[in-house]
């Protein structure tokens, strides 16, 4: 197997909730972002660099209103840096391809998590790597898409030693 590219990794702490509730969130959210890059099997050839900032509601909610239209938080938005896998715009030559941004906001996260029983840690992998993949070019605008998606999430997820978050067996 070809090992993957090197991926950086920037996280912004934007909200202290998240470190107070989850101690190594950081690291969670590096060990996610790194799998998905790995297990997507798409992107570009050399090293990439994502960027992650782990948020307040407020904060997402704002991004929310002001890029999709649309009120309140949600639990995830990535913001890819070009349009298709892992960007097509031309890299300088020794510099990383920028795939995107990736904010996901602390309330609503926590509060799903504690809604479905599943631990903090086990989300915020979970929206990493769904993250992540929306900026290597993956979507779920239909049934196809969607399937695709889910069944690649799941297993990037289950390397990661998290059970499948959409409750199916595959």
């Amino acid at each position: 197997m070809t090992p993957s590219p090197p991926l950086e990794i920037a996280i912004e702490v934007a909200a202290p909730e998240w470190t107070a509730a989850l101690p190594d969130a950081v690291a969670v959210a590096e060990r996610a972002l790194a799998a998905a890059h790995a297990g997507a099997g798409v992107g570009r050839a050399g090293p990439a660099e994502v960027s992650l900032v782990l948020a307040g509601d407020a904060m997402v909610a704002e991004l929310n209103r002001a890029w999709r239209g649309k009120d309140g938080p949600t639990n995830v938005l990535s913001f890819p840096q070009d349009d298709g896998p892992g960007g097509d715009g031309p890299v300088p030559p020794g510099m990383p391809a920028l795939l995107g941004d990736v904010v996901v906001a602390f309330g609503v996260t926590a509060g799903e998590a504690r809604d479905q029983g599943i631990p903090l840690a086990d989300h915020l992998s979970h929206l990493c790597v769904h993250g992540m993949l929306h900026l290597l070019g993956f979507d779920h605008e239909d049934a196809d898409e969607a399937d695709r998606m889910e069944r690649l999430e799941t297993e990037i997820l289950g390397g990661l030693g998290v059970p499948d978050p959409y409750g199916k067996e595959r």
